[in-house]
């Protein structure tokens, strides 16, 4: 809630509820918890704004820091002691990584991890899962300790709140199927589902055999007519469009307004570059702060307090900058969960936590003390200030808040250069939450100022400049912590506009760069708009890395596997003599249960029958001369943009042929005598990441292009994307013979036909099985493991494939030199699609999970081969490249239904709530023929 005038108060929230009619139902208080924004997204226009979690709205420490803590000792007190000390607390990124830590710290006895968007070099990830809904989907897991998930206790997972349950469902089940375990706790500040999703959280305990307890601080909904996305689009786009019309700096961002709607400061008219002294300097390693430093350049400091010697430095601009001091943060405490936090790192930040509030104050206080000359200054350094008695500190208050309402911006006009700075935000930095609240709530028992807290976010949220609107001014700026996913805009919310005399920006060091210094940055937008910035960084904790021992060569033919020995290296290791093949139906119960991964065994080698057979080597004369050209525009492709002489990486199994047969073009066509290697990829464990090391000491990475067979949805593509963005130099983008996902730009066609290596398994694959990946079969610094099916030599086509196809490449020459001219100068940019495509599926069918939607002829021939299959959507009218799989389906008695609007050939859908005796469409046994 927030007061407009007199006693009035008005709902965070009633200016989007007004608009289009959505309603927040629930228990008393909801409202005091939650306001509402919008956002442009192509799934949920509405935002509901937390009073409470520190992210978009400035809230006092206190009461962030309450509600996360009373949240865990409910949490404790569920559990019991015994349990919670065997329990781990994981928190989501990027806006519960605070609470999750607040949640941990009322637990007391749990260690603390929180996924991540960052990867980090080095550190192997051990998850990962998607939000669906979010602006940015795709989470890391990285502790330091690879054991942390292992243990059988609870799982606490803290979410800020609990909408659809999606989230949380991809994570247990990811997390299950490595690390299974008897019992889950939920956390959120609210729990918002709907009654649509209100039984799902328990018919998917049932599922796989656990326990999940739900613990939130209030219940309700949100009420959505029809038509509310896209009325909620249409809207946003109109007041962004307001917004772009009006006056606004090229550097900030400020609200939309509502006719006669008064501002809580004015309204944002920030000077424009043009009024600012001096060139804008380009962000780059001789940017950082404001321009180049003046050698030997030193400025005194007047009244400077004793005992706190600064040093300035001279800059090309007077744009004022921050007052940089120094935390003396505690060795060996890390900056926060994404690598893990455990009990004994909170004792140790709870006795600096004091010290560290009295250099911050005395920053402050300086910052006053030298704002007169400040427009002239780069950072300064505040050092000296003597250390103080350690006192461990507790939360001051011991139960949640009654008053969680947005704190009111100050009514007085903004300090000057003589007054002590009295309202101050203490802003983090995205997922860095944890370590600014609590410096904030040291801050706010240090003295007599008003302290408040927020964060900055990656999440775009339109700003109003409303009372009734939860977000009502916004700024934006470049990232400054070198994304994985590229330079692009970041935002803070609430913080123009907030009568703020001072704000003390805390980042980690891994975002302490040029971007931040830079006169588009954070730092210089805060100095536009308020007059005191202090920046304090948190050394970023990075795990120290293990010595590797050395790696084997890879195997080959005709040791390993039916192909020559110059056609492809496998960076794997013979687990031939090892029994890991289980029934299909077997398996399927097994991985859905959550009691295994797919990748900890194999399935039966399918046998094909002799009508099989024939429609195999049917379907390779066929199609044959139009595998040749997609090779042979692929191949030209990689030579044209990627690299002269690149080393073929194949992901086995699928991607080795298509491997072998490009090596084949680049002999046939230019001579060249590429090496090729097949490494192993995992669906949620990743890249084999010591198949990647061994290639570095090996190749130059930049050399290296990663190749498939097709896509489906892009599931691996985003998996690899991940992986090698945690070793310098490799190029995660996949090259594929069929690209029907629309997921990558290198490509030999993006038409979804029937490859004839997707017919068979081994047989057509040098009789190497599909790569397993299991604790006690595979060490951390094992290859990835697969077996040799020597006994299968009679029935091995692989060398018949290769050959026929070769054997075309006369044939195609021409064709592929023209369609390689026209591929190297259209638009080949990945539309996910079939990413898209998936989803809808996923929903429309009732399965609720993507993982086990599998669209394509290639991903549905595996359906039918390895998986328990529920249904095949064939698109109307597709001919010859289905025959195989209405074979298939036959001989499993799987319906095959056919569909409009598919952007695919044919999508395979696994049954999704698998048990033996519910295989078919209509939950009855059906025997394999």
């Amino acid at each position: 809630m927030t007061k407009e005038s007199g006693t009035k108060v008005v709902w965070s929230g009633s200016w989007v509820a007004q608009r289009l009619g959505v309603e927040l139902v629930g228990d008393d208080g909801l409202k005091n918890l939650l306001g509402l924004a919008l956002r442009r997204n192509p799934k949920r226009a509405h935002l509901l704004v937390s009073h409470v979690l520190g992210k978009h709205v400035p809230q006092r420490p206190g009461a962030v820091y309450g509600h996360g803590f009373v949240l865990g000792v409910r949490v404790r007190e569920l559990l019991g002691d015994e349990e919670a000390a065997r329990s781990v607390v994981l928190g989501y990124a990027e806006t519960a990584t605070g609470l999750g830590h607040s949640v941990a710290d009322g637990l007391f006895l749990a260690p603390y991890l929180h996924s991540t968007r960052r990867p980090v070099a080095g550190v192997a990830a051990a998850g990962g899962f998607e939000e669906s809904h979010s602006h940015a989907t795709s989470h890391l897991l990285l502790p330091e300790d690879p054991k942390l998930l292992a243990g059988a206790g609870p799982l606490v997972l803290v979410d800020d709140e609990f909408s659809t349950g999606n989230t949380v469902l991809n994570t247990i089940r990811d997390l299950h199927e490595r690390y299974p375990r008897e019992r889950y706790v939920v956390v959120a500040l609210v729990d918002m589902r709907s009654a649509a999703d209100a039984g799902r959280l328990e018919a998917f305990a049932a599922e796989i055999g656990a326990r999940i307890d739900l613990v939130a601080t209030a219940g309700g909904t949100v009420r959505l007519p029809e038509g509310v996305l896209e009325k909620g689009q249409a809207l946003v786009a109109e007041h962004e469009l307001a917004a772009a019309a009006g006056p606004r700096s090229a550097r900030t961002a400020g609200s939309a307004r509502t006719p006669g709607s008064a501002g809580p400061a004015g309204p944002v008219t920030p000077a424009g570059p043009a009024e600012m002294a001096g060139p804008a300097t380009p962000a780059g390693p001789s940017a950082c702060g404001s321009g180049p430093v003046a050698p030997g350049a030193e400025f005194s400091e007047p009244d400077a307090p004793e005992g706190v010697p600064l040093r300035q430095a001279a800059t090309r601009t007077a744009a004022r900058t921050a007052l940089r001091v120094d935390l003396g943060w505690p060795k060996g405490v890390p900056d926060g969960g994404r690598h893990g936090f455990r009990p004994e790192h909170r004792a140790e930040l709870e006795a600096a936590l004091p010290g560290m509030a009295v250099r911050i104050a005395t920053a402050l206080d300086h910052a006053v003390a030298a704002a007169a000359p400040w427009p002239q200054r780069e950072a300064a350094t505040v050092a000296g200030v003597p250390n103080l008695t350690p006192e461990t500190t507790v939360p001051d208050e011991a139960t949640a808040p009654e008053d969680v309402t947005a704190p009111e911006p100050a009514d007085r006009p903004a300090s000057g250069p003589a007054t002590a700075p009295q309202r101050v935000l203490v802003l983090g930095c995205e997922e860095l939450m944890y370590a600014p609240l609590r410096l904030a709530q040291a801050l706010e028992q240090h003295g007599d100022r008003e302290v408040l807290y927020s964060t900055t976010t990656r999440s775009p949220v339109l700003a109003i400049d409303d009372p009734g609107y939860a977000i009502r001014s916004r700024l934006v700026f470049p990232a400054h912590d070198d994304p994985a996913d590229g330079p692009g805009e970041r935002y803070a919310y609430n913080v123009v506009g907030g009568g703020f005399d001072a704000v003390v920006a805390v980042v980690d060091s891994a975002a302490d760069t040029p971007e931040l210094h830079h006169p588009d940055g954070l730092l210089a937008q805060l100095a536009e708009h308020i007059p005191h910035v202090v920046l304090a960084v948190v050394p970023s904790h990075v795990p120290a890395p293990e010595r590797e021992p050395m790696l084997p060569e890879p195997l080959r033919g005709p040791a390993f596997s039916s192909y020559a020995p110059e056609e492809v290296g496998w960076l794997l290791q013979d687990l031939s003599d090892v029994e890991l093949e289980a029934p299909t139906e077997e398996r399927e119960e097994a991985i859905q249960s959550g009691g295994a991964h797919y990748a900890e065994s194999l399935p039966v080698e399918y046998q094909p029958s002799a009508r099989y057979q024939d429609l195999f080597r049917a379907a390779l004369e066929t199609s044959a001369v139009r595998i040749a050209r997609a090779v042979g525009t692929v191949t030209e492709t990689v030579l044209a943009e990627r690299s002269a002489r690149p080393v073929l990486v194949s992901l086995a199994r699928a991607g080795t042929p298509v491997g072998v047969l490009m090596r084949r073009w680049a002999q046939y066509r230019h001579g060249l005598d590429l090496p090729h290697y097949a490494v192993s990829i995992v669906r949620g464990r990743g890249i084999d990441t010591n198949a990647l090391r061994w290639l570095a000491a090996h190749h130059d990475p930049a050399d290296v292009v990663f190749v498939d067979g097709w896509t489906g949805k892009g599931a691996i593509t985003r998996e690899l994307a991940t992986a090698v963005s945690e070793f310098d130099g490799f190029n995660p983008e996949i090259a594929v013979l069929a690209d029907p996902g629309g997921c990558v730009r290198t490509y030999g066609t993006r038409e979804d036909f029937l490859i004839p290596s997707a017919c068979l398994n081994s047989t057509v694959s040098g009789l190497i099985s599909r790569t397993v990946l299991r604790a006690d079969l595979v060490g951390p610094y094992d290859f990835h493991g697969a077996k040799y099916y020597r006994e299968l030599a009679a029935a091995d086509v692989s060398g018949h494939f290769l050959d026929t196809v070769a054997d075309r490449f006369d044939e195609v020459s021409d064709a592929v030199d023209t369609e390689v001219k026209e591929l190297l100068s259209a638009d080949r940019a990945p539309t996910w699609a079939g990413w898209a495509a998936v989803e809808r599926i996923s929903e429309e069918y009732g399965i609720h999970d993507v993982n086990l939607v599998k669209p394509g002829v290639g991903e549905t021939t595996r359906v039918l081969l390895r998986r328990v299959p529920w249904k095949i959507l064939a698109k109307r009218g597709a001919g010859a490249d289905l025959e195989h799989v209405r074979l298939l389906a036959e001989q499993r008695g799987v319906p095959v239904e056919e569909v409009d609007d598919l952007p695919y050939t044919c999508v395979g859908l696994i049954h999704p709530r698998y048990t033996r005796g519910a295989t078919g469409a209509d939950g009855k046994a059906v025997a394999a023929q």
